[in-house]
């Protein structure tokens, strides 16, 4: 069956729940109650300190064809998902679902535990490096399920996704399982996508580096919501939470790409003293913020807050007054996440509050602008962020499709082509982001304005930018690369996207 993005969408797919097809941004309305964990009782002599992971395991009684879950806010320095795999599989457990965050390129040691047995399911916002390369390739017989971070936070909170067991990595801790996202070894900042598991898990098991005397107060997660408490040697590698996460650019067509897109959110209704804004992680992207707070200064314009992945950028900007605050699910490079505990409006939030669609109001229903990078981008709009040009899983959903949808104006940046790649296409590989909830293409060689968006035309226009349609730079882009072989794929499915309400907006095929 197709839904109304045109993608063909299977009936019934292997190990999935029903099907719903997706149909437009806020069509899928919820049902029912929030999920809830069970009932337990702590007594005053009780211990929560455990001695290592196995014996966490084994407290927490976890069984084959269970559903455990880890966030991924060390990103690609994160040692703690590998560790607990590998000593699961030495304790003989199989059929285990893992419903991380997110994965990288530090989780390709998951690829063996597929392979005998031991991971059967993956839930996730993305997937990077070799472990993505072997699932694009079949390597699992059950598809994997891509959300984002705001469709993640809603899946877990309906029940859609039961978490057995939450395995924590926190950077300081406390006996009694009072955590926060800094400590003596190591630092992630916000530990926005863990609070949600840590909230709706039936069983939470805090690791850390560093064992603080009680109470380690004020705690990002608390100590109700935690049965044990281990303390490791190291949880990973803060250094590397920038790794493929934010890219600060020199090159001029980059530079070229934001000065566009800067004098877009400039010249429209939304850029005033009080607006709100989120950048994503891409070289164009993050030189965004430099060009707007060049005008904000100008103007004397300031921002009400910044929100998302916050970065170093968005920091000085704040500690500057050029930003009043800093509203942060994911602390994105070092200093952001050393801002956090020492700047009174840096805010730490969930990912629930940061971009569930179904709540009493998540804080991307707030947001002004949005920029927001593509690997592809086709006719009607829609966006890739998460397969290659070859058809492989390489990216994460991440809030992508939630600020894109959530904010008054959602932009896109990238360059025409990328090497010998188009940027612009007929068809995208893979739909993460329906056309309809975004607004404005900008590109080196021109800026193309959704026709459902004659507002903000309206505002661009005899602004001296070179505003063309989306049809040209497709055009455009052909002249000089080429029109690109269509990809070869299998009949199997390798990966449901799901949109943020839970409707499936596309599926990956296997690569032939």
């Amino acid at each position: 069956m197709k839904n109304s993005i045109g993608r063909e969408i299977p009936e019934n797919i292997l190990g999935y729940r029903e099907v719903h097809k997706y149909s437009s941004p806020f069509d899928k309305k919820p049902l029912g109650r929030r999920a809830s964990p069970p009932l337990k009782q702590v007594k005053p002599d009780d211990s929560k300190l455990l001695s290592n992971i196995e014996e966490a395991i084994k407290k927490v009684g976890l069984k084959d064809g269970m559903t455990i879950s880890f966030h991924h806010h060390f990103r690609s320095g994160d040692y703690i998902l590998n560790m607990v795999i590998d000593t699961i599989g030495r304790m003989g457990i199989k059929n285990i679902t893992i419903a991380p965050s997110s994965l990288s390129n530090i989780h390709e040691p998951l690829i063996k535990h597929i392979e005998n047995g031991v991971i059967t399911g993956i839930h996730t916002s993305g997937v990077r490096g070799e472990l993505a390369n072997e699932i694009s390739k079949g390597l699992m017989e059950k598809p994997i399920v891509i959300r984002s971070h705001g469709g993640r936070a809603r899946a877990i909170e309906a029940g859609e996704i039961k978490i057995d067991v939450a395995f924590l990595g926190v950077p300081s801790c406390d006996e009694y399982g009072n955590a926060k996202g800094k400590g003596q070894k190591s630092m992630c900042g916000s530990l926005g996508y863990a609070i949600v598991d840590a909230k709706y898990a039936d069983a939470v098991v805090a690791i850390t580096d560093d064992l603080v005397p009680y109470p380690n107060i004020p705690a990002s997660i608390d100590q109700t919501s935690v049965d044990y408490v281990v303390e490791v040697d190291c949880l990973g590698d803060s250094n590397r939470i920038a790794s493929g996460a934010t890219r600060f650019t020199k090159n001029p067509k980059e530079l070229l790409i934001a000065e566009y897109a800067s004098r877009v959110i400039i010249n429209s209704q939304y850029f005033k003293n009080g607006f709100s804004f989120q950048t994503g992680s891409g070289g164009s992207s993050l030189a965004v913020t430099r060009f707007l707070k060049k005008e904000m200064n100008l103007r004397n314009y300031r921002a009400r807050f910044a929100l998302g992945g916050i970065t170093k950028p968005m920091v000085e900007m704040y500690e500057e007054g050029l930003i009043e605050n800093l509203i942060d699910v994911q602390s994105f490079d070092l200093v952001a996440a050393e801002s956090i505990s020492k700047n009174s409006n840096h805010y730490e939030i969930d990912a629930s509050q940061y971009a569930n669609p179904h709540n009493r109001g998540c804080f991307a229903n707030q947001l002004d602008v949005v920029v927001l990078s593509a690997l592809e981008i086709d006719k009607d709009f829609n966006v890739n962020v998460i397969t290659g040009s070859d058809g492989m899983i390489r990216g994460a959903s991440g809030g992508h499709s939630d600020t894109a949808a959530s904010a008054k104006l959602s932009i896109i940046v990238a360059p025409l082509v990328r090497g010998r790649i188009p940027t612009v296409v007929d068809r995208v590989n893979t739909v993460i982001t329906p056309g309809e909830t975004i607004d404005v293409l900008v590109t080196d060689r021109g800026i193309a304005v959704n026709p459902r968006r004659k507002d903000i035309l309206e505002s661009i226009k005899d602004k001296g930018l070179p505003i063309v349609s989306i049809e040209t730079l497709k055009e455009s882009a052909e002249k000089i690369v080429g029109k690109p072989k269509s990809i070869e794929y299998e009949d199997r499915t390798v990966a449901v996207v799901e949109y943020r309400d839970g409707s499936i907006e596309d599926v990956i095929k296997q690569i032939k």
